[in-house]
């Protein structure tokens, strides 16, 4: 059974990772093999999903199941509003050599913030787009990103907007660079 506190925002996030993909109640629900209701009631934590179903549902939404759970429990009067950084929801891969954290209470506002760190030597070797607008400010460290094919040298007090233009980031400098980003829907 999952705990309480995780239930008090998950159907929110659920219900706005779905509509940021585009996907109707009745297509995840689908997907899934579940009823409209079931989903529903999710959605609305009013009904808990097992880990079969939360990893089922990360792999169709194209998340990774830890996005799902938080580091901590949050005190009530906290939540939706504030978020501890130890309380921080790992969010993405580290495939690639980025780590990333949900600095967001949650998923349903209009856009999300997130704290990444690209280690040294790390990069996205495909050019990816997302249907998204993001602004990034670089704290620490150096990146380069290259938007619609044109490269830039970022470096601390940077800052950077993608709107849905192909890109791709490398670090390939010996110490890690830190940016916060806002994007804006939700994607995570």
């Amino acid at each position: 059974m999952l705990q309480k506190n995780l239930l008090l925002t998950l159907g929110a996030d659920l219900r706005a990772l779905r509509k940021a993909r585009g996907m109707t109640l009745s297509e995840l629900a689908e997907a899934l093999g579940r009823s409209v209701g079931w989903l529903s009631q999710v959605e609305r934590d009013k009904s808990e999903p097992s880990i079969a179903d939360l990893k089922q549902i990360a792999g169709i939404l194209d998340i990774s199941v830890s996005s799902l759970f938080r580091q901590s429990a949050t005190p009530s009067r906290e939540q939706g509003y504030i978020v501890r950084s130890d309380a921080r929801r790992p969010i993405g891969s580290r495939e690639a050599g980025l780590v990333e954290e949900l600095l967001s209470p949650d998923l349903t506002d209009d856009f999300e913030m997130v704290h990444s760190i690209f280690e040294p030597g790390s990069a996205i070797e495909e050019a990816n787009a997302r249907p998204t607008q993001e602004v990034g400010y670089v704290i620490s460290g150096k990146l380069d990103l290259t938007i619609g094919g044109t490269l830039f040298h970022l470096s601390p007090g940077d800052s950077f907007r993608i709107r849905g233009e192909y890109y791709q980031w490398a670090n390939p400098y010996p110490d890690p660079c830190k940016v916060i980003w806002v994007i804006a829907p939700p994607i995570y």
